[in-house]
Protein backbone atom coordinates (compact mmCIF):
# COMPACT_ATOMS: atom_id res chain seq x y z
CA UNK A 1 0.00 0.00 0.00
CA UNK A 2 1.19 3.44 -0.76
CA UNK A 3 1.86 6.86 1.61
CA UNK A 4 2.29 9.99 0.27
CA UNK A 5 4.56 12.11 3.37
CA UNK A 6 3.25 14.31 4.83
CA UNK A 7 0.19 14.58 3.39
CA UNK A 8 -2.86 14.12 5.54
CA UNK A 9 -7.00 14.47 4.46
CA UNK A 10 -9.63 15.30 6.94
CA UNK A 11 -12.31 12.02 7.77
CA UNK A 12 -15.03 14.31 5.11
CA UNK A 13 -12.12 13.66 1.98
CA UNK A 14 -11.67 10.42 3.12
CA UNK A 15 -15.13 9.38 3.10
CA UNK A 16 -15.93 10.82 -0.61
CA UNK A 17 -12.62 9.39 -2.18
CA UNK A 18 -13.93 6.00 -0.75
CA UNK A 19 -17.65 6.35 -0.96
CA UNK A 20 -17.66 4.90 2.28
CA UNK A 21 -19.94 7.15 4.71
CA UNK A 22 -17.81 9.44 8.26
CA UNK A 23 -20.17 7.16 9.93
CA UNK A 24 -18.88 3.74 8.72
CA UNK A 25 -15.00 4.98 8.16
CA UNK A 26 -15.55 6.29 11.79
CA UNK A 27 -16.71 2.66 13.08
CA UNK A 28 -13.43 1.12 10.99
CA UNK A 29 -11.30 3.07 13.32
CA UNK A 30 -13.61 2.09 16.48
CA UNK A 31 -12.94 -1.76 15.71
CA UNK A 32 -9.35 -1.05 15.27
CA UNK A 33 -9.37 -2.11 11.28
CA UNK A 34 -8.13 1.76 10.43
CA UNK A 35 -6.42 3.98 12.43
CA UNK A 36 -6.12 7.65 11.12
CA UNK A 37 -2.49 8.19 11.02
CA UNK A 38 -2.37 11.13 12.82
CA UNK A 39 -5.12 14.06 14.72
CA UNK A 40 -5.13 17.18 14.72
CA UNK A 41 -4.30 19.20 17.59
CA UNK A 42 -8.39 19.43 17.84
CA UNK A 43 -8.59 16.11 17.84
CA UNK A 44 -9.50 15.23 14.71
CA UNK A 45 -8.94 12.59 12.35
CA UNK A 46 -6.34 12.79 9.90
CA UNK A 47 -5.71 10.02 7.13
CA UNK A 48 -2.86 9.26 4.83
CA UNK A 49 -2.91 7.63 1.45
CA UNK A 50 -2.16 4.16 3.24
CA UNK A 51 -5.45 4.81 5.42
CA UNK A 52 -7.75 5.38 2.40
CA UNK A 53 -5.83 2.40 0.84
CA UNK A 54 -6.50 0.07 3.63
CA UNK A 55 -10.42 1.31 3.70
CA UNK A 56 -10.60 0.66 0.01
CA UNK A 57 -9.04 -3.22 0.84
CA UNK A 58 -12.48 -2.97 3.57
CA UNK A 59 -14.74 -1.23 0.94
CA UNK A 60 -14.31 -4.21 -1.59
CA UNK A 61 -14.45 -7.26 0.91
CA UNK A 62 -17.93 -5.82 2.53
CA UNK A 63 -20.39 -6.62 -0.17
CA UNK A 64 -18.87 -10.01 -0.51
CA UNK A 65 -19.49 -11.05 3.05
CA UNK A 66 -16.42 -10.71 4.66
CA UNK A 67 -16.35 -10.44 8.44
CA UNK A 68 -14.92 -7.84 10.66
CA UNK A 69 -12.02 -10.41 11.79
CA UNK A 70 -11.58 -11.70 8.21
CA UNK A 71 -10.74 -8.04 7.09
CA UNK A 72 -8.39 -7.44 9.81
CA UNK A 73 -6.73 -10.82 8.82
CA UNK A 74 -6.12 -9.86 5.13
CA UNK A 75 -5.35 -6.52 6.34
CA UNK A 76 -2.61 -7.80 8.40
CA UNK A 77 -1.38 -9.93 5.78
CA UNK A 78 -0.82 -6.93 3.27
CA UNK A 79 1.39 -5.10 5.83
CA UNK A 80 3.46 -8.14 6.50
CA UNK A 81 4.06 -8.24 2.99
CA UNK A 82 4.30 -4.35 2.33
CA UNK A 83 6.94 -4.75 5.45
CA UNK A 84 11.12 -4.62 4.40
CA UNK A 85 11.86 -6.49 7.87
CA UNK A 86 9.22 -8.94 7.68
CA UNK A 87 11.17 -12.76 8.01
CA UNK A 88 10.53 -15.13 5.27
CA UNK A 89 8.19 -17.37 7.18
CA UNK A 90 6.66 -14.08 7.79
CA UNK A 91 6.21 -13.73 4.27
CA UNK A 92 5.53 -16.85 3.22
CA UNK A 93 2.32 -16.61 5.72
CA UNK A 94 1.15 -13.99 4.44
CA UNK A 95 1.07 -14.97 1.06
CA UNK A 96 -0.66 -18.09 1.44
CA UNK A 97 -3.21 -16.16 3.52
CA UNK A 98 -3.68 -13.97 0.42
CA UNK A 99 -4.38 -16.74 -2.00
CA UNK A 100 -6.97 -18.45 0.43
CA UNK A 101 -8.67 -15.10 0.56
CA UNK A 102 -8.38 -15.23 -3.60
CA UNK A 103 -10.27 -18.33 -3.31
CA UNK A 104 -12.80 -16.86 -1.11
CA UNK A 105 -13.21 -13.69 -3.08
CA UNK A 106 -13.61 -16.11 -6.23
CA UNK A 107 -16.08 -17.92 -4.47
CA UNK A 108 -18.65 -14.52 -3.52
CA UNK A 109 -18.13 -13.26 -6.97
CA UNK A 110 -19.33 -16.22 -8.52
CA UNK A 111 -22.11 -16.39 -5.91
CA UNK A 112 -22.83 -12.23 -7.33
CA UNK A 113 -22.82 -13.34 -10.53
CA UNK A 114 -25.47 -15.90 -10.06
CA UNK A 115 -27.76 -13.40 -8.14
CA UNK A 116 -27.06 -11.18 -10.77
CA UNK A 117 -28.71 -13.66 -13.33
CA UNK A 118 -31.30 -14.00 -10.62
CA UNK A 119 -32.14 -10.47 -10.63
CA UNK A 120 -31.56 -9.74 -14.46
CA UNK A 121 -34.27 -12.92 -14.61
CA UNK A 122 -36.51 -10.87 -12.35
CA UNK A 123 -36.19 -7.92 -13.78
CA UNK A 124 -37.14 -9.46 -17.59
CA UNK A 125 -40.19 -11.27 -16.60
CA UNK A 126 -41.24 -8.01 -14.41
CA UNK A 127 -41.26 -5.94 -17.35
CA UNK A 128 -42.83 -8.90 -19.35
CA UNK A 129 -45.94 -9.32 -17.33
CA UNK A 130 -45.90 -5.18 -17.40
CA UNK A 131 -45.72 -5.18 -21.12
CA UNK A 132 -48.53 -7.60 -21.26
CA UNK A 133 -50.67 -6.11 -18.13
CA UNK A 134 -50.49 -2.34 -20.56
CA UNK A 135 -51.53 -4.25 -23.30
CA UNK A 136 -54.42 -6.21 -21.83
CA UNK A 137 -55.58 -2.79 -20.50
CA UNK A 138 -55.49 -1.06 -23.65
CA UNK A 139 -57.51 -4.06 -25.38
CA UNK A 140 -60.43 -3.63 -22.72
CA UNK A 141 -60.48 -0.02 -23.94
CA UNK A 142 -60.59 -0.37 -27.11
CA UNK A 143 -63.67 -2.87 -26.57
CA UNK A 144 -65.62 -0.12 -24.17
CA UNK A 145 -69.62 -0.40 -25.36
CA UNK A 146 -70.74 2.88 -25.96
CA UNK A 147 -74.51 1.86 -26.27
Amino acid sequence: MNDTQGVHLQIGQVAARTQLSIRTVRHYDDVGLVTPSARSTGGFRLYTDADVDRLLVIRRMKPLGFTLAEMKELLEALDVLDNKKASAAERKAAARCLRDYRAKTDDSADRLRQQLVYAEELASLLIDRAGTEVGAKRGRSAHVNTD
